[in-house]
């Protein structure tokens, strides 16, 4: 069997350290190096020939973060690994899964491009924003959901009365997922934007009356949604509001806003570091979840049963 080793990216350091301490073995060196200008340059500073190599960055702007990524890649394949696993816990431009009017790129197929042209033989990442992106690549990708981290944490809150809600209609899905794993109801935020990062009107359907409402999303940017929704829902009645979101993007006034909003907390992942704590937001790892991954794989495991 292969040797396994583990690097990271500079903005992923944080995370890499706890996934290799979790699989056992020491976080790679690697050098990532800057020209005054900002040019990147990537190096192993040890042999990986014939390894099995797990490079982990999530690809959050700036675009350097994917740069980054990619150089790692072409080094390892350069220098004989036998196998390159990119491991994204945050995927960037998700978002951008689709064209949803003309003349506009998709972004999420661009970076999928990015990756496999440079030669990585396998991608694993967390909670994307569209599992259709998985179908934009041609080699294996390992999908991980998060609610395995996210579950346990919500039954130990040991809420009377909960309720699920989905912030907008194109999180139904992963919001009913949450649901049944509870045997409970859900209600639907339904939101119009006016531009991008804007809402214009934002309505409940369902009953919140007396509830404990957890909210599910895969990514909070700017927080509008989510902090909207809250004071919608307690508006409404709901006796507590909760959010349970995997990526924290919280970009612009994001933290302002959650920090005065009618959230009782909110409940992220470690995918993306946090600029700064906040009193609301609780910050729950991934780093068990990746490195039970890595190993599956490693030893030709199912995946799918770290979280069914």
């Amino acid at each position: 069997m292969p040797q396994v080793k583990i690097f990271s990216g500079s903005q992923s350091r944080y995370l890499a350290e706890k996934i290799a301490a979790a699989y056992g073995i020491a976080l790679g060196d690697v050098s990532l190096q800057r020209f005054s200008d900002g040019e990147i340059s990537a190096s192993f500073n040890e042999s990986v020939r014939g390894c099995e190599v797990f490079l982990i960055q999530s690809t959050f702007p700036p675009a350097d973060n994917l740069m980054e990524l990619m150089l790692m890649v072409d080094a390892a394949k350069r220098a004989s690994a036998h196998k390159v696993c990119v491991v994204v816990p945050y995927y960037g431009y998700a978002r951008q899964d689709r064209k949803d009017k003309p003349r506009v790129a998709i972004g999420s197929k661009v970076v999928a491009n990015a990756l496999q042209s440079v030669g990585a033989d396998r991608l694993m990442t967390c909670d994307l924003h569209a599992g259709q992106i998985q179908g934009f690549f041609d080699i294996p990708v390992d999908h991980l959901d998060g609610s395995a981290i996210f579950v346990p944490y919500i039954k130990s809150l040991k809420l009377d009365r909960l309720l699920f809600a989905s912030p907008d209609v194109g999180g139904v899905v992963r919001t009913r997922a949450f649901a049944s794993k509870f045997g409970a109801e859900m209600v639907v935020c339904d939101k119009q934007r006016a531009r991008a990062n804007e809402i214009a009107s934002m309505q409940v359907i369902g009953d919140v009356e007396g509830q404990d409402i957890v909210m599910v999303d895969d990514i909070v940017d700017t927080a509008g949604t989510i902090c909207k929704a809250a004071e919608l829902l307690r508006e409404r009645g709901a006796r507590s509001v909760r959010a349970i979101i995997t990526h924290p993007i919280l970009s612009g006034p994001a933290y302002e806003r959650i920090e005065n909003s009618m959230l009782e907390e909110l409940v992220v992942s470690d995918t993306i570091p946090l600029r700064h704590a906040s009193p609301k937001i609780k910050v729950l790892s991934f780093s068990q979840l990746f490195a039970r991954a890595i190993s599956n794989v490693v030893t030709h495991e199912s995946i799918s049963s770290l979280f069914l």
